[in-house]
């Protein structure tokens, strides 16, 4: 069973430069592919997402498009820079759109999120990977996503330092074995939601 796979760059850059958020998200997909998942990435600065905790703010909105997106994969793989030690503003703004998934249910209540596994890669050029992948966690399950075991690869330089992680030249081991492990746990999880899906309030 092939599952699908949607990588969300949530990167301040425009998609016309290098981005280390990208690059470590394709490196999420790739490890994805071996377990029999398809990849594809939106760079969201670039879509046309408003402010908002609705499922459609009206004209010229893109998120509808985007969330169709989602709703249509097996797993979600949110991608953040860290800036002054938080998620980007634009990872906020796509949680903040996802806030609509808490009041969009199925007939026996459940959220139309719920049955996804979501996962979190993070880059930055200090400390901080683990708090801002507690907020994602946080609230990625508050909007009925599914969250495997280490469910988060990322990469932070030296404090003070200027190098970003695309200027790296090679993957450090211990970034490419938080990957594979991502992966591995995503796909495995999303194939038993597949096969198993969480019981509504009818069950």
């Amino acid at each position: 069973m092939t599952l699908k796979a949607l990588a969300l760059n949530c990167t301040l850059s425009p998609a016309t430069e290098s981005s280390s958020t990208q690059l470590l998200l394709d490196q999420v997909l790739a490890a994805l592919a071996p377990f029999d998942v398809t990849g594809s990435s939106i760079h969201v600065v670039g879509r046309n997402v408003k402010p908002g905790v609705t499922s459609d703010e009206g004209e010229g909105d893109d998120w509808p498009a985007i969330r169709a997106d989602i709703l249509s994969s097996d797993i979600v793989i949110l991608g953040t820079p860290i800036w002054l030690g938080q998620p980007s503003s634009v990872a906020k703004r796509v949680l903040e759109r996802m806030d609509a998934f808490l009041s969009e249910t199925d007939e026996e209540g459940r959220m139309v999120s719920y049955n996804i596994v979501a996962g979190v890669a993070v880059v930055g050029n200090e400390d901080g990977a683990h708090h801002v992948s507690a907020e994602l966690y946080q609230a990625l399950s508050d909007v009925g996503f599914t969250i495997p075991a280490n469910a988060v690869t990322y990469w932070v330089g030296e404090a003070m330092h200027g190098t970003d992680y695309n200027e790296l030249g090679a993957t450090p081991d211990p970034v490419k074995k938080a990957t594979a492990m991502l992966a591995r746990n995503a796909a495995h999880l999303a194939r038993l939601l597949k096969d198993n899906p969480y019981p509504g309030e009818g069950s």
